[in-house]
């Protein structure tokens, strides 16, 4: 695609060299050696291995991080109920637990 044609942008500074790093990262756990420059010669099936392994592994920590604020959000919650609900142990007698006459 020539330069004038190109419509992405950087939204994030560092991104593309991340992306990059990251696309370099997969392509060597997949075997494939100097994944790197011009890949014009390179069958469509290697680059899309190498995209699609990047897209699972960019799924797979999405999924976790989601997993991990929930868990986080449900263990707050439940916290904060239990604090006003949970009686001192120390206010706790005899009397307080016999069943109440009518």
């Amino acid at each position: 695609m020539a330069q004038g044609q190109k419509s992405n942008t950087v939204l994030v500074p560092g991104a593309m060299q991340a992306l990059e790093r990251f696309k370099q990262e997969v392509a060597s756990e997949l075997g494939i050696t100097n994944y790197q420059g011009y890949l014009g010669d390179v069958p469509s099936r290697i680059n899309g291995a190498v995209g699609g392994h990047m897209v699972r592994r960019m799924i797979a920590a999405a999924e976790q991080s989601l997993i991990e604020q929930t868990t986080s959000a449900v263990r707050s919650g439940f916290q904060a109920g239990l604090a006003g609900q949970v009686p001192n142990p120390s206010t706790i007698s005899e009397q307080n637990l016999q069943p109440r006459n009518p």
